[in-house]
């Protein structure tokens, strides 16, 4: 038993919790923090397994905000860590169609993003054409495209930049995964990690993404974040073809990537277990990737797969939007998790409200207390329709 005691531990050490824990020290807190990482290589995590994409395409307003936030702050990682945190940014609006029957919760998105002031046009079919002569508009009703804001980056090299950063802050990063965790009547005490180690804390802030609902559940906090598996797909095209990154109406998404492509495709819920494993779905290509991208793009029609891989979304399944904050009995247990696949643009956002919540008593610069757990126990779920 190590018998270490932390202010602030920390269950999970990607984005959300690297953020966190740099946010912490930003903000001025000066008690001790660590973070317990099960996967330090993070060869599994789903902050690097992502497409590190970024939009302000979301329905509710407090994601466009943590959007915007979160381009301006990476944005500004050079000046602030020099040239070699250029996370590469690739500017590219995101391209959302909809369907007739989809169209009157894209024009409602539609609104409450220019209304956030996001520079987001609504396109009619002979408009998408004309920006976009590749994409075939059989189906399509209406479509949102990014001006500006929107693209992708290097989220490998985001999560090491804040990492570096927090150590260098002084906070500790422990390679070992929670077993147990101790808590006495509504106050979490300690937690016990898998080698035996036993660790107290004035405070555990659980960011384990995909297993955040595991964690919750050992300090006997109904929680439900799992994991739901997302598979996406290399593709070599030998067509020239310039086009957005596109969210059709199939559920299949797409996007350049150098001189490649990738794809993927988000099931159903009534086909979207919760699974741990991180085997690609090779089947999902052919039955619904390939057919969606060569009605979409006719040039994809002579196209191959060359390389697959597979990530994880820490899946809400109230309402697939976050949970942040404290819980709404046990104060020293927080949330910082559920994003259900947008965690790495929101992360630095909700470090840092968490950070000022923690340290200033409040939220200072977006109010992220819509989010609260609250909502779990009164089943008033806070439901994102922008789920990609």
């Amino acid at each position: 038993m190590s018998g270490k005691s932390y202010d602030i531990l920390i269950g999970g050490g990607g984005l959300l919790g690297s953020a966190t824990a740099f946010f912490l020290r930003e903000e001025g807190f000066k008690g001790s923090i660590a973070v317990v990482e099960r996967d330090p290589t993070y060869t599994r995590a789903s902050s690097t397994l992502s497409v590190s994409a970024i939009r302000q395409q979301f329905s509710t307003p407090e994601n466009i905000e943590l959007s915007r936030f979160g381009l301006e702050f990476f944005l500004g990682l050079p000046k602030r860590f020099g040239p070699e945190a250029d996370l590469g940014f690739q500017k590219s609006g995101y391209m959302i169609m909809a369907s007739q029957e989809g169209r009157t919760q894209l024009e409602a998105n539609h609104k409450v993003q220019t209304g956030m002031g996001a520079k987001i046009v609504l396109l009619e079919p002979d408009e998408i054409k004309q920006r976009f002569p590749a994409i075939n508009t059989d189906g399509i009703a209406a479509a949102c495209y990014g001006l500006e804001g929107e693209g992708w980056l290097d989220g490998a090299l985001l999560l090491g930049t804040l990492k570096r950063a927090a150590r260098a802050a002084g906070v500790d990063y422990i390679h070992g995964e929670v077993e147990n965790i101790s808590r006495i009547n509504n106050s979490i005490e300690s937690v016990t990690l898998a080698d035996g180690d036993i660790i107290s804390c004035g405070m555990l802030i659980d960011a384990a993404g995909p297993h955040a609902g595991k964690l919750a559940a050992m300090a006997d906090i109904h929680l439900e974040v799992e994991p739901r598996k997302r598979t996406v797909f290399v593709i070599d095209c030998r067509a020239d073809v310039d086009i957005p990154l596109i969210a059709d109406p199939s559920r299949v998404w797409m996007r350049p990537e150098g001189r490649m492509f990738i794809a993927g495709y988000s099931p159903p819920e009534e086909d979207d277990p919760s699974v741990e494993d991180l085997d690609v779905v090779h089947s999902q290509f052919e039955e619904f990737v390939w057919p969606a991208l060569a009605h979409r793009i006719p040039a994809f029609e002579a196209i191959k797969a060359v390389h697959a891989w597979a990530g994880h979304y820490d899946y809400h399944c109230l309402d697939q939007n976050a949970v942040i904050g404290p819980h709404n009995e046990v104060a020293n247990f927080w949330f910082a998790t559920g994003f259900s696949g947008h965690g790495l643009q929101h992360s630095v956002g909700t470090g840092r409200g968490i950070a000022e919540r923690i340290v200033h008593g409040d939220y200072k610069t977006i109010d992220l207390s819509k989010f609260t757990y609250d909502r779990i126990p009164e089943n008033r779920p806070l439901f994102e329709h922008n789920i990609i």
